[in-house]
This record gives structure tokens, C-alpha cells and sequence, in this order.
């Protein structure tokens, strides 16, 4: 008894304080999970590859949301009971350490938001293409995807206090990088569209024509403003538009 009387008071409440804390941090994980899976996220990044890494480690990407929240609250409840405590040093400790910790929090789920922001944006747009068979056009789904997760690179980094002035200029120069590869990578892509524009106004041959178009030849089942698609022999042939404007087209009349 004499023992216990003479722990000093400040260390009882630092117990409580901590124990306080790890009772909070399971509750607000518990809480934050439900609250996740409630509002569809589950549904939402479901196939997303992030998604699908977590749950080759038995866990999910609300589990691993609803942990770092867990996680946070326990590093303050024991930095508050260091406090209370009057550990020495503990100054110098808070002013570092414990004033870069929610920068850090925040950098980790605002990375881990981005990726699976970006997934999701790439299986949007895989989806929203794949009507759409032309080879360029594969290089949009992972380019949307990381342009999402640079971006949230770079907000992450902001978080951790690497200086704005270099994460302007690494975005102009994502910027210009995507600009330069969307232009070599689509330009095929645009003179497409722009033949496909002049042969839907113009329609110099229409669905049921016979054709002979950039060296084939059979009949035209459809025409959108970026492929003609024509039937011969049970086989379905997809020109790009820019092709049947190069080489012409000859009208078959028998």
C-alpha cells in the first residue's frame, strides 16, 4: 500500500489518460468502419487493384482506413500521457515529433485515398472506352489513374512540408509531360474524329452500302465518329476513320 501511495498522482492520471485513449481508439475504429461501410465504400472501390492487394492480406481498404484512425488517436493518448506524465524532454518532443504526426496521418490517407481514387478512375474509364476499339485509346485508363495518384503524391508530400515552389514545378511538369504524350499518343485519334465528323455530315455511303474501304471490302454495318465497321465473309472489319479518308472509298454497285 505504502508503494502505491507513493506513485505521484500525475503518473495515476497518465494511466487513465492512456487507458482512456486505447478505449477511444477502438471505439472510433469500430465506428469509422461502420460508418465506411454504410456509406458503399466497399461497393464503390470494389476491383479497384488496391482493393484487391488488401484482400490478398486478409484485410480491406475501410479496415485499413478505420486502423490508421485507431492508430492516430493511440500516438496522441500516449504523446497526452507523456505530458501528464512530465517526462523530461518532452518539450522538444511535442514541438517535433508530435507536431509533424497529424501532418503525417493525413499524408497517409490522403495517399491511400488517391490510389484508390485513381483505380477507380481507371476502371471508370477502361469501362466508359471499351466500346471504343481502337489501340490509342488504351494508353487513357492508367494515364487518368496516375495523373489521380501523382496528384495525391504531391498533396501527401505538401502535408510532410516539402517546399510548394518544387511541387509546382514537378506539376507543370507532369502537366506538360501529359499534354506531349496525349498529343503523340492520340494524334491518330483526332484526325479519326475529324474524318469521322466530315463523313457523318457528308455520308458518302451509309449501313447496308457495299464498300470497299482502305482495301476491304464488304458492308457497312456502322459509322461513329471514330471507326467505320464493315461485314465480309462473317468477319467484321473496324477501319479508323482517318484511313477510309486517306485512301478513299468506292461505292459497289452491282
Amino acid at each position: 500500500a505504502g508503494a502505491v501511495a507513493a506513485v505521484p498522482d500525475r503518473l495515476w492520471l497518465a494511466l487513465f489518460v492512456l487507458a482512456f485513449g486505447l478505449v477511444a481508439a477502438y471505439v472510433v475504429g469500430v465506428i469509422n468502419r461502420r460508418l465506411l461501410t454504410r456509406a458503399g465504400v466497399p461497393d464503390v472501390i470494389e476491383g479497384t487493384a488496391f482493393e484487391r492487394t488488401a484482400r490478398e492480406f486478409d484485410t480491406s481498404t475501410v479496415h485499413i482506413l478505420a486502423q490508421l484512425s485507431s492508430y492516430f488517436i493511440v500516438a496522441v493518448t500516449v504523446i497526452v500521457a507523456l505530458t501528464v506524465a512530465d517526462v523530461n524532454y518532452l518539450e522538444q518532443f511535442w514541438s517535433g515529433v508530435a507536431a509533424f504526426l497529424p501532418r503525417v496521418f493525413v499524408a497517409i490517407i490522403v495517399l491511400i485515398v488517391g490510389v484508390v481514387v485513381g483505380d477507380k478512375a481507371e476502371l471508370l474509364v477502361a469501362e466508359r472506352l471499351r466500346g471504343i476499339k481502337l489501340p490509342e485509346l488504351g494508353v487513357f485508363p492508367p494515364l487518368v489513374k496516375y495523373s489521380v495518384v501523382y496528384v495525391a503524391a504531391l498533396v501527401a508530400l505538401g502535408q510532410i512540408g516539402v517546399q510548394t515552389i518544387a511541387l509546382i514545378v514537378l506539376l507543370a511538369a507532369f502537366a506538360l509531360a501529359i499534354v506531349l504524350f496525349a498529343a503523340l499518343a492520340t494524334k491518330d485519334l483526332v484526325a479519326s474524329a475529324a474524318a469521322g465528323v466530315f463523313l457523318l455530315l457528308r455520308q458518302p455511303y451509309g449501313i447496308g452500302d457495299e464498300v470497299r474501304v482502305a482495301g476491304e471490302r464488304g458492308i457497312v454495318q456502322e459509322v461513329d465518329l471514330f471507326v467505320t465497321r464493315i461485314e465480309a465473309d462473317g468477319e467484321e472489319h473496324v477501319l479508323p476513320n482517318h484511313s477510309v479518308f486517306r485512301d478513299g472509298i468506292v461505292l459497289i454497285r452491282e
